[in-house]
């Protein structure tokens, strides 16, 4: 087990936990002055998340495999950095129309905690692995870890015993050198500073980490298939709204008119991507059913095969 003593891991080595000078007189300052102070700040985060872009891409690619095999991405973590891994993951069914197995999260305190502060459980290496022991983690799934300190008991212990069942492991940080980023295969680190609040995880460093995990599902998403082009081919049709949009989408996607687009999309049984595919190789929804199928989801292959 990697020790999370304070000797080892002493918020005061942290650079996320110390004093951005321009800040000292946060108190002080006009609404105006605080707002300017904190756009500035932010405005350092795009650079701190491109910094780490080779290992986000490596991340894409490790997601996009597991997935694609049958695994599952499982976000872990406590506080803030567990309620952004359960913003993302409630977000990737609706948008690409996958199962809610496909991308789970693991919450320190578990659902309540989403609403509640339940700060203790993130000292509860217990909890975790018994949390984490019930999804099952295997070789195919991966397990990504959340913590700006990297030094959070509850995720350190959670990578650990994924990584003991063989799943693959990422770290996801804001500091170097952590208790989080040794443990795992390897770790995506943010670099964003001192906050402007000092110590407050869910500015700057929440903000970084809510970019990367866009990235890192959007485009694990767009590697297997799920969109064409740039479009959301596999968005829900559960309301009226979403089914004005899967009409649009399939106009885009095949130039076709909105009227042969609508009639496409009613005769795909209100599946976008069966639409797009009928219209796009033109042919009926069995086979385009049977090429989305055999591509596994991917519609620009299920095209192609439909062509064929």
């Amino acid at each position: 087990m990697i020790s999370t003593s304070p000797a080892q891991s002493d918020l005061r080595q942290l650079t996320t936990e110390q004093i951005l000078s321009t800040a000292s007189s946060l108190d002080q300052m006009s609404s105006l002055e605080i707002a300017s102070l904190m756009n500035d700040e932010d405005a350092t985060v795009a650079t701190a998340v491109r910094n780490a872009l080779p290992q986000i891409a490596r991340a894409i690619d490790v997601v996009a495999q597991g997935l694609a095999h049958g695994g599952r991405l499982i976000y872990v973590g406590a506080g803030t950095s567990g309620r952004l891994g359960a913003l993302d993951a409630s977000e990737i069914p609706p948008t690409f129309n996958t199962s809610p197995r496909t991308v789970q999260y693991v919450m320190a305190g578990g659902p309540r905690a989403l609403g509640a502060s339940t700060e203790a459980s993130e000292d509860d290496t217990k909890l975790a692995i018994k949390e984490i022991k019930k999804r099952k983690p295997r070789r195919h799934d991966i397990v990504l870890g959340i913590a700006t300190s990297g030094r959070t008991p509850f995720t350190i212990a959670a990578i650990e015993y994924a990584s003991s069942r063989r799943a693959h492991t990422i770290a996801l940080t804001c500091n170097r050198n952590s208790p989080l980023e040794r443990v795992a295969d390897f770790a995506i680190v943010t670099e964003v500073g001192p906050e402007v609040v000092a110590g407050s995880s869910r500015m700057k460093a929440g903000t970084a980490h809510k970019m990367v995990l866009n990235m890192i599902s959007t485009g694990a998403m767009t590697r297997l298939g799920y969109v064409y082009g740039n479009l959301m081919v596999n968005v829900w049709t559960k309301n009226e709204k979403l089914v004005q949009r899967a009409i649009r989408i399939v106009e885009q996607a095949t130039g076709k008119d909105h009227a042969i687009a609508a009639q496409a999309l009613k005769e795909s049984g209100n599946r976008t991507p069966i639409a797009v595919v009928m219209l796009a190789a033109g042919v009926n929804r069995s086979k385009a059913s049977a090429a989305l199928k055999k591509s596994k989801g991917h519609v620009r292959e299920a095209i192609e095969l439909a062509r064929s």
